[in-house]
């Protein structure tokens, strides 16, 4: 059984700056793009303790899954993330993970990108075991988790997504920089390719870092939290290219807080706190009883109106200096 250390507790979780310094050097310090339903609800369990009713495989059958997990728990050093978890997403699926803070969002997204091996059970990505298909997998992790001040331009991390193509030794040739000029085109940075990243404002950010996911060609996106703390027209834009890829029969399942969002933008939802609380229809986040299941306490019901109080994102502070209320605490 492989444990793998919290990265709530201020390890470095694959994808970060730090883990990626100690793996590939300055260049990949900003992490690899790793190329890397039916209303469904737990059975047995439902969300932190409370009962579900089942209603079936979550929207496609497993041969026609871009994900499928199937009994599946994991956790860090001794505590339970995500528990028997059986769930399919189907191919070209625009779907959006949402539960509270220290539900497993960022664990459902590891786990699918192979940088987390579950407990018990299985995962399969694209069809095979999950991350023996890294370079059709493109994971995206929060902003909060990247080094700001490193050296690197706009330009070097959308090329960072050509990396896992090109393998050890070899210089990005014309096809790469076409590539990564059209993906920098597409998020409407070509424009600031020369900027260091670390002048940039939230938006811009989020923009450069999808245009990572977009030059690596993968069949699947993993983002966690794309969307968070940036203004509406940049979040309008940004779920626009999303629902592109989608449409083109690429895969996006993106973490996030955003119920309103999830109703604009999304097609499918999965709930999680700790468990799989339900997935389906984008429509299952005005259901109040999959909310008060997956929310808990932190939801408030004002007559017919549910009221999330979930930790805040804060992005009022100056660029480099957000400071987020995440999965596991102040940092």
């Amino acid at each position: 059984m492989t444990r793998g250390p919290d990265p709530d507790a201020g390890h470095a979780p694959h994808g970060t700056v730090a883990h990626e310094a100690a793996r590939h050097g300055p260049a990949g310090q900003l992490g690899e793009a790793h190329p890397a339903a039916a209303a469904h609800e737990d059975a047995d369990h439902g969300a932190a303790g409370h009962g579900g009713a089942h209603h079936g495989a979550a929207g496609h059958e497993h041969a026609d899954a871009a994900v499928a997990l199937r009994g599946v728990s994991v956790g860090y050093d001794d505590r339970i993330a995500l528990q028997d978890v059986d769930l399919d997403i189907g191919r070209g699926s625009l779907l959006a993970v949402f539960g509270p803070n220290g539900g497993g969002k960022t664990t459902l997204l590891k786990l699918i990108a192979g940088l987390l091996r579950p407990w018990h059970g299985t995962v399969e990505t694209l069809g095979v075991a999950a991350g023996e298909a890294a370079r059709r997998v493109a994971y995206v992790p929060q902003a909060e988790l990247v080094d700001w001040s490193f050296p690197v331009t706009v330009r070097d991390i959308a090329m960072m997504g050509r990396y896992p193509r090109l393998g050890p030794f070899r210089q990005p040739g014309r096809t790469d920089r076409g590539a990564v000029s059209l993906a920098l085109d597409r998020v409407g940075m070509l424009g600031h390719a020369g900027t260091q990243i670390g002048r940039l404002s939230g938006g811009q950010r989020r923009r450069a870092f999808l245009a990572r996911a977009i030059a690596a060609e993968p069949d699947l996106y993993l983002l966690d939290e794309p969307v968070t703390g940036v203004d509406t027209p940049t979040q309008e834009d940004l779920m626009a290219l999303l629902a592109t890829e989608a449409s083109a029969g690429r895969t996006i399942v993106a973490t996030t807080h955003d119920l309103g969002a999830i109703s604009r933008h999304f097609d499918q939802v999965v709930a999680v706190n700790r468990r799989l609380v339900a997935s389906g229809p984008a429509a299952l986040v005005q259901d109040a009883d999959i909310l008060a299941r997956t929310y808990g306490g932190h939801l408030l019901m004002l007559g017919d109106r549910a009221v999330l109080l979930d930790d805040a994102h804060h992005h009022d502070a100056a660029s480099g200096q957000e400071v987020h209320f995440h999965e596991g605490g102040r940092r």
